[in-house]
């Protein structure tokens, strides 16, 4: 069964770059802003589609992109016997429910579900696969273009600055979420600590092949942690008093922190709701009805314990989904 989960020769996870990089842009004759044209591929589980679709909210641009919904667990992408492909499936409000991929459990497909209307795909891959990407892997956030039947990008901090700059003459919000003061102290924050020990050093955690290589992440982690909770001790957001495009990207990690992470990954050195200063931020992002109604707690706990039978062979789902977020933290 392909897993879509790759280690190095030491068992650290590794994960794939990705392959579709245009850009939308004012003033392009390629790719330029319009109403109607591109559409999102969102998983509401994965971290990094559920931060574009937040953005998408953010910016208000919702009557200006379209978007469709996959179901949290993976089913299998084609009908060969002998392809054993997994990963992000369509289905409709009502569908039958679906099992884990080695045939446990019954996940319902519920009303968050949106399907593609406009290419009617059944699969994620399927898309790729008709804009002749045969190979993937097979991800979300994806952008595509309905104009010239191709994708645009499936880099989600791409995506996340094109909807942030290149759209504004559409937007009901019109205010910037990368403001240029803060460029470089960002920048240095996202590439130095953010991303590759948070974002994906939760997944350097859970996907870990080697004893050696789990503590080196969780270790990391941890460390990461525990620097941006005296951070958040003294300051708002990760910029000061203003929200930026990197307190969604973490927010968007720590959100799913406790109801999954903490079990799912093994990173249970401490919880979320131990960091009182990590938690006063994730709720104060949450309280952000633009965040707060991209996120879908039961499409996040399901898709992970259901679709990596590997980690999760029956596809049971833990009871706890994390510290209540809707509760005032003094």
């Amino acid at each position: 069964m392909s897993t879509n989960i790759q280690a190095d020769i030491k068992g650290a996870y590794r994960r794939n770059a990705a392959k579709h990089r245009h850009y939308i842009k004012k003033g392009s004759t390629d790719f330029p802003p319009e109403a109607g044209r591109y559409h999102l591929h969102i998983a509401l589980a994965c971290p990094w589609a559920d931060g574009v679709l937040a953005m998408l909210f953010l910016k208000g641009l919702e009557h200006v992109i379209s978007y469709s919904i996959v179901h949290p667990t993976w089913g299998k992408t084609s009908t060969d016997p002998e392809d054993t492909h997994f990963g992000w499936v369509y289905k409709k409000p009502g569908d039958e429910p679906m099992t884990n991929p080695v045939g446990y459990g019954s996940f319902p497909c519920d009303d968050a579900l949106i399907p593609d209307e406009f290419t009617g795909v059944s699969s994620v891959r399927e898309l790729y696969n008709r804009c002749g990407d045969f190979e993937g892997p097979f991800t979300t956030p994806t952008l595509y273009d309905k104009r010239s039947n191709q994708i645009i990008c499936n880099e989600s901090t791409e995506i996340l600055q094109m909807l942030n700059s290149e759209f504004d003459e559409f937007a009901t919000n019109n205010g910037t979420f990368y403001p240029e003061e803060l460029a470089h102290e960002l920048e240095d924050l996202n590439t130095n600590l953010i991303y590759p020990k948070v974002n994906n050093g939760v997944y350097r955690c859970g996907f870990a092949r080697s004893q050696e290589a789990y503590n080196i992440a969780v270790e990391e982690l941890f460390d990461a942690l525990a620097i941006l909770e005296e951070k958040f001790g003294k300051q708002r957001y990760l910029g000061g008093e203003k929200f930026t495009w990197l307190d969604l990207r973490l927010f968007m990690t720590l959100v799913r922190f406790d109801p999954v992470y903490i079990t799912y990954f093994k990173t249970n050195k401490k919880r979320l709701a131990d960091f009182p200063n990590l938690l006063r931020f994730v709720k104060d992002v949450y309280a952000m009805e633009a965040v707060k109604k991209s996120i879908n707690m039961e499409h996040i706990k399901t898709h992970y314990f259901t679709s990596h039978p590997q980690l999760n062979t029956f596809g049971i789902i833990p009871a706890y989904n994390g510290p209540d977020l809707d509760i005032t933290y003094n």
